[in-house]
Order: C-alpha cells, then sequence, then structure tokens
C-alpha cells in the first residue's frame, strides 16, 4: 500500500493527525421518462489524488486484499462495469454495472465498526474499499446486493483506518443504504436518496425535523410591532438552512436542494441538474486546513463529482482541473473482449477556456 493510500485511508480518523476529513454529498434524482440519476461529490484536501476511471470485463478475476496483502475472497465478474477510483485501480468508490446497479462509497468515520480481521477467515475477508466493485461484479438488484455482501466479511485493510458506509441504487429507482455498526450490518431503505457522511443515516433523518420551518420562496411582509417587515430579497424562507461544510449541514442542504428541484423531462436533463445542484457542495481547499496550509496547486478539495444514469447506463463525471462533463456510455462496451484497465481522469490536469473571438 503507497503511502498517499494509507494517508487516504486514514483521513478521518482525526486522531493523532492533522488530516483532513474526507465529505462526500450524495443526491439522487428522477426524471420524468423514468430513469433515476444517483450522483455525488468526493473530496480530499490533502494533496492531489490520482483518480482514475476503471472498466472491468466480464470473467475477470478479482480478489480482496486483507491487512496481509492479498489473499480475501476471490470473485469473478458476472456483469462489465465501469467506475472511479483512487490511487490504485482495485478502490473504486463509485460505479455502475451493465445492469444499471450504482455503487457507491461514503466516509463513515467514529460510527461504524466492522469485525476484526481473522486470518484464519481470509478467504471471506472483503476489504471495505473493495466492497462497490464485488458488488457490481456479481449484483443487478438491491435484493442481491443483500444476499451477496451476507455471504463475506467485510474489513478495514488498515485497522487504524476510518469505517465507510455504501449507497446502492437500482434502475427502478430503490436505493439502500448499508452501515456496518458494533460488527452488525444494517440495510436501510433510502426514498429520500440523499447521503453524507457521520452520524448514521437514521440520525440524519430525525436532524430534518430541526428544519421543518425551511421553505422555498420569501417570507410575505408583515408587521413587526410598529414596523413593518419587508424582504431584503428572494429566499428568505431559507433563513437557517446550515451553510458549513459538516455531514449533517450538508445532509440537510442537499435534501433540501434535491427536493425543491423541479423534476426534469429526461434522463439527461436530470443529469446536468444534479451537476448543478452539487455545485453548491464543492469544497474550497482552504476551508478544511489550518491557515496557510492548504495546497496552492489544488483548485478544490473536491476532487471529482460523478453521476450514474442508471437507466441508460451512462457514467458522468468531472473534476476539479476539468469543470466540462465527460461521460462513459456502458452500452457502447463490448464487456466479453474489453481488457481490464484503468486511466486518468484528466490527461492534462488544467482548466479549459475558451477564447470568444468578436468580430
Amino acid at each position: 500500500m503507497n503511502a498517499k493510500l494509507s494517508a487516504f485511508l486514514l483521513a478521518s480518523l482525526g486522531v493523532a493527525t492533522q488530516v483532513p476529513t474526507n465529505a462526500c454529498t450524495g443526491i439522487t434524482l428522477h426524471s420524468k421518462d423514468g430513469a433515476t440519476i444517483a450522483a455525488r461529490t468526493i473530496e480530499w484536501a490533502e494533496s492531489v489524488m490520482n483518480n482514475m476511471y476503471v472498466v472491468v470485463p466480464r470473467n475477470q478475476e478479482l480478489q480482496s486484499l486483507t491487512p496481509t496483502g492479498m489473499g480475501g475472497v476471490k470473485f469473478k465478474t458476472k456483469y462489465g462495469f465501469v467506475g472511479l477510483a483512487v490511487e490504485q485501480k482495485e478502490f473504486m468508490v463509485e460505479g455502475i454495472n451493465e445492469k444499471g446497479l450504482s455503487a457507491g462509497l461514503f466516509y463513515f468515520p467514529n460510527y461504524g465498526k466492522y469485525q476484526p480481521y481473522d486470518a484464519a477467515q481470509k478467504d471471506k475477508c472483503l476489504a471495505d474499499f473493495q466492497v462497490v466493485s464485488y458488488v457490481l461484479a456479481g449484483c443487478s438488484t438491491v435484493d442481491e446486493v443483500k444476499e451477496a455482501l451476507g455471504k463475506v466479511c467485510i474489513i478495514n485493510i488498515d485497522p487504524r483506518s476510518s469505517t465507510v458506509h455504501w449507497r446502492f441504487t437500482e434502475p427502478s429507482g430503490r436505493q439502500i443504504v448499508l452501515e456496518i455498526v458494533d460488527e452488525v450490518m444494517h440495510f436501510y431503505e433510502n426514498p429520500l436518496g440523499v447521503l453524507t457522511n457521520s452520524p448514521g443515516i437514521e440520525w440524519h433523518w430525525t436532524n430534518l425535523n430541526n428544519y421543518i420551518n425551511l421553505q422555498p420562496g420569501s417570507t410575505p411582509e408583515h408587521p413587526f410591532g410598529p414596523l413593518e417587515m419587508k424582504s431584503l430579497g428572494h429566499g428568505t424562507g431559507l433563513l437557517g438552512l446550515p451553510g458549513d461544510f459538516t455531514p449533517p449541514s450538508r445532509f440537510v442542504r442537499a435534501a433540501f436542494f434535491q427536493l425543491t428541484a423541479a423534476q426534469q423531462p429526461t434522463a439527461e436533463e436530470s443529469t446536468v441538474q444534479a451537476f448543478h445542484l452539487l455545485n453548491n457542495f464543492d469544497i474550497p481547499t482552504g476551508t478544511e486546513l489550518p491557515w496557510g496550509k492548504a495546497p496552492a496547486d489544488m483548485p478544490s478539495a473536491t476532487q471529482f463529482t460523478v453521476a450514474s444514469d442508471t437507466h441508460n447506463r451512462i457514467l458522468y463525471y468531472r473534476t476539479m482541473y476539468n469543470s466540462n462533463i465527460r461521460c462513459i456510455n456502458l452500452r457502447s462496451i463490448d464487456f466479453d473482449k474489453v481488457k481490464y484497465h484503468a486511466h486518468a481522469l484528466d490527461n492534462l490536469k488544467k482548466q479549459p477556456i475558451e477564447t470568444i473571438t468578436i468580430r
């Protein structure tokens, strides 16, 4: 395991280090044509990660890592899939398979607890950062996800690192969240479709009751004793909406922005809308590090944003270096012939700027 990956896995601990936490924000949109779009951000504020897209064919032999190296559960891909990985191709954080199942991991520090690694049972052990690949390799529905994960023991590669939780979305629009707490798997139906980080998802749902006063638009003008109170601008119904980057605040904002967004006619329009909504969760690098510690060569702590069209089997992404939306259409890939490979998300780490010629 390389040093940067080890630091990334340890990032959410915040114990004995000053490493910044990771802040993932996920939303889900449903277009009028019946498509479901699962979209999210992924953050890492300390340094530029080696981010890549990975293409995995059918019948590919894969194996999980363990704390002692390779030797975990072996599995062969029933379905081809494409996803985005960090540092090395095995560590896929978001992806979609040819059946339209979407899977993603989100950091879940201080609230989760996996079973301890047992070397005697290593052939049943699955690294948490390889759950996405394991699920996409063999599942087409969330019920199949539950069944498949019930056969393995999810572990940390490094016992000091944070736990994560996962979101799985099928083309029907059904979505579940998996959290492992006190060594027990808990699956939650997630009709809201929003996910961030700690605490657990049920806590976030309860916390939304604190914001029952929020509403779109503006508050009507009304007397305030002898004074006539008038709005200073649009959006007064949102006064009290939390604006910081903590997981609870991002959850509230994501839920509100998602619920008030107008439903789009098509999957592609909903995908573009998802990227617009997630603009609100781009995290400036300097906000997650002490004064003067932000790296000058990183445009954003939000390293990439990704959206999966589960109906049309298309993976969309943009990066901190290039705001243009790019896509990989799984229907154009022959998963019986394509090779297992990874490719950097950006060929050139520089935002393209178009010059408008005036005549």
